[in-house]
């Protein structure tokens, strides 16, 4: 092949058309030699996407590491279990289990946290196309009042638990620093692991499912309870939201129990 034979808007084509990264290469290789600034250019552009491309294939097989050891010891159906909502002032604690298939495509999965709201929703729709089961738990302000927010959190992942496990027998749980009580799972069958959701594809998927779904409810909220901000703070002590509690009181979707709604608000 000779490049200068070629624009650079059909070498881009032909790059992009390479059967495989062999066959790039091989493109790229003649290009190195090209005149043009703009030739060699497309070669560099090329190599990185594809060192790009790499690394996040390494890191996303280095989140299921975990996973393949235990389906290598029999286990069929691992679930990654994550809650999200435990610090807000208003709304539900809401836990999510997700049992993925054996081979999933999902480039950018992460903890919930590091993520922005239109790509947590991007990667929801792909992980529920791409999940055998998914289970959601909520557990409601005045539960959490009467529990408290540590076992309001345990009971939100046991729900999630218990709606997969009526889908598919599980064999293991990954959870992020907890252990759910009350599951047909000892302790023995399910795995702590502390920062879950960067460090396991499974609990990182559970925990995008339970974000994406507490704040699609706490949107809701929003029309239910105008002038808080619920669908921009999504129910945290934000300034925006003590200040509208301070001169709206207290809703009855708010978490009484806790400390700056209790100024405002009497106990249930």
């Amino acid at each position: 092949m000779e490049p200068s034979d070629h624009s650079i808007s059909a070498l881009r084509k032909m790059l992009d058309g390479a059967a495989d990264d062999a066959a790039a290469e091989t493109i790229c290789a003649a290009l190195d030699s090209d005149a043009r600034a703009g030739a060699r250019a497309l070669a560099a552009t090329w190599r990185k996407r594809r060192d790009a491309r790499d690394r996040e294939r390494a890191r996303l097989d280095g989140l299921f590491a975990l996973r393949r050891s235990l389906r290598e010891r029999g286990a069929r159906y691992v679930a990654g279990v994550d809650e999200v909502g435990v610090g807000p002032l208003a709304g539900p604690v809401v836990a999510a289990a997700v049992v993925l298939q054996d081979e999933v495509d999902l480039p950018g999965l992460d903890d919930s946290k590091k993520l922005s709201g239109k790509r947590r929703e991007a990667l929801d729709e792909r992980i529920r196309a791409q999940a055998v089961a998914v289970g959601i738990g909520e557990v409601a302000p005045d539960e959490i009042d009467r529990l408290n927010i540590h076992r309001a959190s345990l009971e939100a992942m046991r729900r999630a638990v218990e709606a997969v496990d009526a889908q598919c027998p599980l064999d293991h749980l990954l959870v992020d620093a907890r252990i759910v009580p009350g599951v047909r799972l000892p302790p023995r069958q399910q795995t702590s692991l502390i920062r879950g959701d960067s460090r396991d594809g499974s609990i990182a998927a559970a925990s995008i499912v339970a974000k994406v779904h507490r704040d699609a409810i706490m949107r809701q909220l929003e029309a239910v309870h105008p002038g808080y901000g619920f669908g921009r703070h999504m129910g945290y002590g934000t300034a925006e939201h003590i200040d509208a509690l301070q001169r709206l009181g207290a809703t009855p979707v708010h978490r009484r129990s806790f400390a700056p709604v209790a100024a405002v608000a009497p106990a249930r």
